[in-house]
């Protein structure tokens, strides 16, 4: 196969740069362009027997620009509900490579859709997450179940916000009020007493009662 090639929009480059903290070089590609210049090769990797889809991922995300990284998360994406475990747990280690915020949560939509293909699997696949050094892996953990709306597993969710009430990252905080912020969409009471019966921090507390506070929601 071809090597997949970009093709760079100079213009974006630095103001993409500057929103990740210049953590990550870029080719000014946005997503829309991203997803229409990578559609032929998302397509193609559907038909990919697994070990050939797994080197194409590995080859994207080992590319020095960031929006590689994007397409080969998407591909995950795209082919996750055909995945079994093992192909599944292979991705692993790539997501601790170049993790920030934006690859993280992109790889958690990979294994969220896995989950819900296989609800059987949920707590597996949280425990490759939860208590991890990492806390990165652990903000997986945490909103894992973003979309799982009235299936939440409530004592996995509590699981693992009491772990990390007190870690001092403003990644995983943000992560443990989204959380219960989503999950307030349909089961406010049950947030609202969370909320009341543990010391969340200012952060956590004030993104979990977000739609709360605002009446979004009724309790």
């Amino acid at each position: 196969m071809k090597p997949f090639q970009l093709i760079p929009e100079p213009d974006n480059k630095i103001p993409m740069e500057n929103y990740m903290k210049n953590n990550f070089i870029f080719l000014g590609v946005k997503s829309p362009s991203r997803k229409e210049q990578s559609k032929d090769l998302i397509k193609q990797s559907r038909y990919m027997t697994s070990k050939e889809r797994f080197i194409l991922v590995k080859d994207l995300y080992s590319k020095t620009e960031r929006e590689y990284q994007y397409i080969a998360i998407d591909i995950c994406q795209v082919n996750a509900s055909k995945m079994n475990y093992d192909e599944l747990i292979a991705y692993l280690p790539l997501i601790e490579e170049k993790a920030w915020w934006d690859s993280v949560d992109a790889w958690r939509k990979v294994f969220g859709d896995y989950i819900k293909k296989h609800p059987d699997e949920k707590e597996k696949v949280f425990e490759l997450f939860f208590k991890h050094s990492n806390f990165w892996m652990r903000r997986i953990s945490i909103i894992l179940q973003l979309t799982e709306k009235e299936k939440t597993d409530k004592t996995m969710l509590t699981k693992e916000i009491l772990f990390d009430l007190e870690t001092d990252e403003f990644f995983i905080q943000k992560a443990i009020g989204w959380s219960l912020r989503q999950y307030s969409k349909v089961n406010p009471k049950w947030v609202k007493s969370f909320v009341i019966e543990h010391n969340l921090s200012a952060l956590a507390e004030r993104e979990a009662l977000k739609q709360i506070r605002k009446g979004e929601v009724v309790i």
